[in-house]
């Protein structure tokens, strides 16, 4: 927790409670369905909540952005997220039902009033989004035919409305097919730790 802190010194009393809860919360949901491994388990600030929050560090979402999660898991990067900007609305998606099933849990357990979530997968929503985020779900070129259609035209950040990935290791190959425009933010840039020396925020552009 302390570890947020350092990175997110401006954090509210509230905010802070709330990302003071995810761990415990976590621990408990995990003895019944596994969703985050034991070994993560014990890193489990750094490696899911810090590790969801570089997002944060590349783009403060305006107030009414609409966010879309797909392939949340457990409801990452989507529940810290969410914590981070409460006037922004989150639609958390998953395929798998008993991960929505913590998921929709933990969002209760904290009173997050700015979350949703829905056992579907992405190619079956119908709403628009400003943005689409994920761990590392799929290679980039299938995930982009997952979602292509879930983006609004009219952008109310900073950045123009696109996909905002968390992806590590050597990208070229994989994105060496796309034809749009797309980025990338190195997460060491942000954060000192060893586990984040490769990972990267992945910024694509659809149109």
């Amino acid at each position: 927790m302390e570890m947020i802190k350092k990175y997110f010194p401006n954090l509210t009393e509230d905010q802070v409670s709330k990302f003071e809860k995810l761990a415990p919360l976590y621990e408990e949901w995990n003895q019944q369905i596994n969703v985050i491994s034991r070994k993560d388990m014990d890193q489990f600030y750094e490696r899911h909540v810090l590790h969801s929050l570089a997002i944060a560090k590349v783009i403060r979402f305006n107030p009414g952005t609409k966010i879309l999660d797909v392939g949340t898991g457990g409801g990452f990067p989507g529940i810290p997220l969410a914590i981070l900007f409460p006037e922004c609305e989150f639609h958390l998606v998953d395929s798998i039902g008993k991960k929505i099933k913590v998921v929709e849990a933990v969002v209760e357990a904290l009173g997050l009033t700015n979350v949703r979530a829905s056992h579907k997968r992405a190619e079956q929503l119908k709403d628009k989004y400003d943005f689409i985020v994920s761990r590392a779900v799929t290679k980039m070129p299938t995930f982009i035919t997952w979602v292509r259609n879930k983006l609004q035209k009219k952008h109310k950040n900073a950045l123009p409305n696109g996909i905002l990935y968390l992806k590590g290791g050597d990208l070229t190959e994989e994105m060496s097919t796309l034809k749009t425009f797309h980025e990338y933010y190195e997460i060491p840039t942000y954060y000192e730790e060893e586990f984040f020396e490769t990972k990267k925020i992945v910024y694509v552009q659809l149109y």
